[in-house]
């Protein structure tokens, strides 16, 4: 059973994080999410583990940048790791960026075995205390992916026409928090040549709060059909174990 927290412990998640900690995050935290059917089936889970934390000043000292470096692995319903990649966070004045790379999925670029990637990421924003109605700037990543001579395709995700719709109190195994709920447009595509292009389009609806980042996320097909969820069931402080939970979401 999924408890309620108390108002006190409501509070201090719905209080916007300090930029020297964006979404709450200290060293060697882990925030686990599982990753659901449509019928809330677990098909695995994500691990992401913070490993080193940074500031910088702009030369003049009038800005700060704090920089969070994650270790992010994505196992299968058992267990088994399929892939591992390093993240990069940051926060400046009131708002949170996470790294493009996240709306990447690695089996984009199965197919394209010993070539040469060469990364191009937009961090996508994430402000403190946005308002309803409001948009928010595009992100996403874009790989070139080369021979040692020639260049062979582009392979993309956008997000864009991102809003925010609502602000809502989602429940799950990590707790209760206050979240923005932002919906958008994530296109992927694969570009051989002008005339060669695999693209698929989803919405996409994220819950996320300034406290603790992403609680949910829900993925729709071209039909408007929930194709998948991913959950926060856990938030593991150094020297605590992440209790594992399971948390089915029922179909609207």
């Amino acid at each position: 059973m999924v408890g309620t927290a108390s108002a006190p412990a409501l509070l201090a998640q719905t209080a916007p994080a300090d930029c020297p900690h964006p979404f709450g995050l200290y060293d060697n935290m882990e925030l686990v999410y599982q990753r659901q059917d449509d019928h809330g089936k677990p098909l695995g889970t994500v691990r992401e583990r913070v490993v080193r934390l940074d500031s910088e000043q702009s030369k003049k000292q009038t800005l700060t940048t704090t920089t969070v470096l994650l270790k992010s692995g994505t196992y299968d319903a058992k267990n088994r790791l399929q892939h591992l990649r390093d993240l990069t966070f940051r926060c400046r004045r009131d708002t949170a960026f996470t790294d493009g790379l996240t709306q990447l999925n690695p089996d984009q670029l199965s197919s394209f075995r010993d070539r040469i990637f060469a990364y191009s990421p937009t961090p996508l924003a994430w402000p403190n205390q946005p308002t309803v109605g409001s948009e928010l700037p595009d992100g996403g990543i874009s790989v070139d992916v080369r021979s040692s001579a020639v260049h062979i395709a582009e392979v993309y995700t956008r997000v864009r026409k991102r809003r925010v719709v609502s602000q809502q109190t989602i429940t799950t195994p990590a707790g209760t928090f206050s979240c923005y709920q932002v919906e958008a447009e994530r296109e992927s595509a694969t570009v051989a040549r002008a005339d060669i292009v695999m693209r698929t389009t989803v919405r996409v609806v994220d819950y996320y709060s300034p406290a603790v980042g992403l609680v949910k996320t829900e993925v729709y097909d071209k039909k408007g059909r929930l194709a998948e969820v991913r959950l926060l069931t856990a938030i593991q402080k150094a020297g605590q174990s992440a209790e594992k939970a399971k948390y089915k979401v029922k179909k609207s």
